[in-house]
Order: structure tokens, then sequence, then C-alpha cells
């Protein structure tokens, strides 16, 4: 998959959702199709996130290791690179520099 360009005709929330003391920032926003996502970067950490939806998180810039619940082994993604997480779900994520993503809800 390649990265997604830049994105025009969205409606943005101009809000920031702020998460794990600020070591996780995105903005959310509405395309013009009416598809939910949400742009972000995670700074460098070792986190958990969970999903109500399903999630397919596309890296823009930057790497990451992840690991999706209850598998042992660690995958890498990096620019251009997305993996799928089930709704209902969690994953761990590390980070050792700026991860710079787009999450596109199912």
């Amino acid at each position: 998959m390649s990265t997604t360009p830049a994105l025009n005709n969205v409606s943005l929330n101009p809000k920031a959702n702020v998460y794990f003391d600020g070591r996780c920032i995105s903005h959310s926003f509405t395309t013009h199709d009416g598809s939910q996502k949400s742009a972000g970067v995670v700074l460098p950490a070792s986190l958990t996130f969970g999903t109500a939806a399903a999630e397919i998180m596309e890296c823009v810039a930057g790497s990451c290791e992840y690991r999706l619940k209850g598998e042992e082994h660690w995958t890498t993604a990096s620019a251009g690179v997305s993996f799928h997480i089930p709704a209902n779900s969690s994953f761990d994520i590390k980070v050792a520099e700026a991860f710079h993503y787009i999450c596109h809800y199912a």
C-alpha cells in the first residue's frame, strides 16, 4: 500500500485527541465520502491501544513495531506499510522515533 496523498475536502475536528500523557496526539476528520479517520503522531514510547471499531493503521513517516492482541511476535511497519487491527481488540506499539500515521476506521 502506498502512503495516502494530501487529503482534500475534509471536515477536521480542530480539538486534538491527546493520549498517554501527550505521547500520542491525533486529529479526527471526516472525508468527503463520510469516512471517519484520524491523523496523528506517536512519540517514543511503548503503549497499548484498545479498539472499538476495526482499524487500519497506515504509516506515513517514521516506523514502529507492533503486536496484535494474542500474538507473540512483533512486526515492523514503516512508511507506506499498513496493518489491520480487529474490532474490540488491542495492540501494543513500540516507537523509537516519531511515528506518523493515518488511522482508517472500518
